[in-house]
């Protein structure tokens, strides 16, 4: 049924970039977007149950999957991707961005992309300054990897960032998903930048007056539970959900409910 209700286009960017989307189902318009590492096919699952229930469009961000990627990066490109999408879309959507594609859609509805509602899962930012790598030489050694064309050596690195066991990392490697992964390697770099200093961006947020569900899992770690509750805090019309038992892999059919009623609401 998934398969029979897809379309796969491509729609231009505004620096010329084309931008790979997928859309699913018949109904008001939702955007999905992905994190770190993912593509359209990521967010298939979640797409496909929404479906019954709304158009879905996912896409893959610049540099990943059939999008193109044009040097250099800026997080406003991505940003204009994004609003080429909502505009297949017919001008105006519901998003929903996931882990650091939260933030990417926080800054574009701030910017001014035609998102009358947005819901975001486990924006990853810290809520102390003092619990954080610098992340200006993260990124810095990032793209010294990718430079290299040492693209699984930057994956490992993002890996133990994120606090994969090395061990972990090594049986990853002997998967066919590493190679998948190691194809979107670079744009880890993308995803730092859009993270910013990667502390809640508090007055940003507080300028923000759309209405806003953020939602973490009840078995996610700590300071990715206790970042949803700041964001919530710091937006006029934020709305903060917890899915018990849930972790930052959220199960689709679990999240699926929770935002069809908030996007229906």
């Amino acid at each position: 049924m998934d398969n029979m209700s897809r379309t796969l286009s491509k729609t231009e960017s505004a620096d010329g970039t084309l931008i790979a989307y997928e859309q699913r189902g018949e109904g008001p318009p939702v955007v999905l977007v992905g994190g770190a590492l993912c593509t359209a096919a990521t967010d298939a699952p979640l797409a496909a149950v929404l479906a019954p229930h709304f158009s879905v469009f996912t896409y893959d961000r610049r540099g990943r999957g059939a999008s193109g990627d044009t040097a250099p990066y800026a997080v406003e490109r991505e940003i204009e991707d994004l609003a080429a999408v909502i505009a297949q879309a017919g001008g105006s959507a519901s998003v929903h961005g996931m882990s650091s594609g939260a933030e990417l859609v926080l800054r574009a509805a701030a910017a001014g992309l035609p998102i009358p509602q947005l819901s975001v899962y486990e924006p990853p930012f810290e809520t102390s300054p003092t619990a954080r790598q610098e992340p200006a030489a993260h990124v810095g050694r990032l793209r010294d990897l990718v430079a290299q064309g040492r693209r699984g050596d930057a994956l490992a690195l993002f890996l133990t960032e994120v606090g994969a066991p090395p061990e972990a990392i090594e049986g990853m490697r002997q998967t066919p998903m590493w190679a998948e992964l190691e194809a979107v390697a670079h744009t880890l770099a993308y995803d730092h930048e859009i993270m910013g200093t990667g502390l809640v961006p508090v007055d940003r947020l507080g300028a923000l007056h759309t209405r806003v569900m953020v939602v973490d899992g009840g078995a996610s770690p700590a300071w990715l539970r206790e970042a949803a509750r700041a964001v919530a805090h710091a937006l006029p019309r934020g709305r903060h959900r917890t899915l018990t038992g849930q972790t930052h892999e959220v199960a689709p059919q679990v999240l699926a409910p929770v935002l069809t009623e908030f996007f229906a609401g």
